[in-house]
């Protein structure tokens, strides 16, 4: 089983984020004013050493010293700057040096939302990422959760419980309910992966935690064509958790595959098959 350090995982998450936001860039214009172009560029070199090299908390140079080894302007230095605080890799005061920051996931986050909701199909491509991602989840909730964390699991889990009954008695306040589902659910994911210990896993459930809604709403819409419940799904999420609880690991890895194997059909029941 793969274990990261510390660092590599400030590295990984950091990296993430960065290449996210390198994609999401729009091809430059055919003549750009040379200020702008030179510092896109500088911006590009300057997000990768960050990437490679710094930790949280590290300044960056001076303006000055900046503008010197990239013979340019400071003002170009600033556009570089404003475009990095942007992706979120520095920020920036008055007065002060660039600082590094702390890795985000909302930046991951919503660039895999903007994936979703401009080609809802991607949600297969999220779906093969968690075949991976929700098997680690597993196992290591199986070795290390502590009460704590299986509390916390359990916790989600009876929220999607007490929304199905809500969902069940119908009336007004139904699509709250569904609603408050899918967050209970999405919370669960969560809490499972926490509850393991590995810092990476958690962050990226929690950048997640957008396109999971997105994913576990359009599942919804299928499950109900296949004539399957709310219930149907509370009891394999049920089923997970007492398999974790009991350190049962190869029950537990089934128990969560099964249900990924009925996302599928569910996500290809909402959007056709593909």
């Amino acid at each position: 089983m793969l274990r990261l350090h510390h660092g590599w995982g400030v590295y990984l998450c950091k990296h993430i984020i960065y290449l996210c936001q390198m994609s999401r860039i729009a091809p430059p214009a055919p003549r750009l004013p040379q200020s702008a172009s030179a510092a896109t560029s500088i911006a590009q070199d300057l997000g990768a050493r960050i990437v490679q090299d710094l930790r949280p908390g590290a300044q960056l140079p001076s303006e000055a010293e900046m503008a010197a080894n990239f013979g340019v302007s400071r003002i170009t230095i600033r556009e570089a700057l404003k475009i990095l605080s942007g992706r979120g890799l520095v920020s920036l005061a008055r007065g002060k040096r660039a600082v590094v920051t702390q890795p985000d996931g909302a930046m991951f986050g919503a660039f895999l939302t903007s994936l979703i909701k401009s080609d809802p199909k991607s949600l297969f491509d999220l779906l093969q990422v968690r075949r991976a991602l929700e098997v680690q989840s597993v196992i290591l909730a199986t070795r290390h959760a502590s009460r704590a964390g299986l509390a916390a699991v359990e916790a989600a889990l009876n929220a999607m419980e007490a929304a199905t009954a809500e969902m069940d008695a119908g009336g007004a306040q139904k699509a709250e309910a569904e609603r408050a589902f899918h967050l209970a659910d999405v919370r669960f994911h969560e809490a499972l992966a926490l509850s393991g210990g590995n810092r990476v896993l958690t962050y990226l459930f929690e950048a997640m935690e957008a396109a999971l809604y997105e994913a576990f709403a359009t599942s919804h819409r299928g499950q109900l064509l296949a004539g399957m419940t709310m219930e149907n799904l509370c009891q394999a999420h049920r089923l997970v958790f007492q398999h974790v609880s009991a350190r049962e690991e190869k029950a537990a890895v089934e128990a969560m595959s099964a249900i990924l194997e009925n996302a599928e059909v569910n996500l290809r029941a909402a959007l056709g098959n593909v």
